[in-house]
């Protein structure tokens, strides 16, 4: 038997043997994110149950008296539950806006630079703050928005007005927390948009020059009609997140003193939660905020697929 026979005979064993082995050793480097994802994720849902009882630490679960829907309808009644749902719509809302409007407007903008080098430093110095945590930009903006700050010197050099209480006035306090989440987040957003425009067809743009249309015509009837597919996949996946106000920029920014304009539900369950003890009113806050996102996030994956095509599963 020759050599190359010997190996037509062995080739399809290995090759059987290696087909077995290969899909368990990917199953084993899945494993450790898997049991931290049922760890951390998955196990501390049992504690939903709170939501129904009257939850005493030194009782545990088994043994807190069941009360039923009790705190979910004192949630409801409760005039400051209204309040703060409304606080964490008008944020999350403007924010998911502005984070498309922004985004997109300064993809098409930036699409049109042509000298390579400056590009690159304009997208760099727009995606770094993205990469700050909020804990550094409020400490940042405590200090130039502060009354003696940075901003208000300026204003009050520059246009003789009196300093403004960003950060301690409820009106614009909403102004801050919109407009410097849209400031730290839209620049990474605008790598979406870039990638979609970096996906159309240069011919189209050829044969509209052939045809003399301008670079306005060409951006209003091909690039703008280019992108809106993936506009609507943003905008549309964007709903899940609507109660989502987030909780880091807001904790880090907000005191008593403008709890009535400020005040979100991320904020109020940690306050009623981990402050004050109430665990079982903080339990039915989230478990109310978890169903209305889950919701959402089916509602926005059904309109995704109907209007772009686009799914997951």
């Amino acid at each position: 038997m020759t050599s190359t026979d010997h190996n037509l005979k062995t080739t399809p064993k290995a090759s059987k043997r290696s087909g077995y082995r290969v899909p368990v050793v990917l199953h084993l480097m899945v494993l450790p994110a898997v049991l931290l994802v049922f760890v951390f994720s998955y196990l501390p849902m049992g504690g939903i149950v709170m939501a129904f009882q009257d939850y005493k630490a030194s009782l545990g679960f088994t043994g807190s008296p069941f009360v039923g829907l009790k705190h979910f309808r004192y949630m409801f009644e409760n005039d400051y539950f209204m309040k703060i749902t409304m606080n964490t719509l008008i944020f999350a809302c403007s924010k998911i806006i502005l984070n498309l409007i922004v985004p997109f407007s300064f993809a098409l903008l930036l699409n049109e630079v042509r000298h390579m080098g400056f590009k690159r430093s304009i997208q760099t110095m727009v995606y770094l703050p993205h990469f700050l945590s909020w804990v550094t930009l409020s400490g940042i903006l405590i200090d130039l928005l502060g009354q003696t700050g940075v901003a208000n010197q300026l204003l009050t050099f520059l246009f003789g007005i009196k300093p403004i209480f960003f950060l301690g006035d409820g009106t614009w306090f909403r102004l801050t927390i919109i407009f410097s989440d849209v400031w730290k987040e839209f620049g990474f957003n605008t790598i979406i948009f870039l990638a979609a425009l970096s996906g159309i067809n240069p011919a189209l743009y050829e044969a509209a020059e052939v045809d003399g249309a301008s670079r306005m015509k060409q951006t209003l009837h091909i690039t703008i009609p280019s992108l809106t597919p993936i506009l609507i996949v943003v905008a549309t996946l964007a709903l899940g997140s609507v109660l989502n106000a987030n909780f880091d920029q807001v904790f880090n920014l907000y005191s008593p003193m403008i709890y009535q304009q400020g005040d979100i539900i991320d904020t109020f369950v940690y306050r009623e939660g981990l402050l004050s003890g109430q665990f079982s009113f903080a339990t039915a806050v989230s478990l109310f905020k978890s169903m209305i996102g889950l919701v959402l996030i089916i509602i926005s994956y059904r309109l995704a697929y109907r209007f772009a095509g686009y799914r997951i599963f």
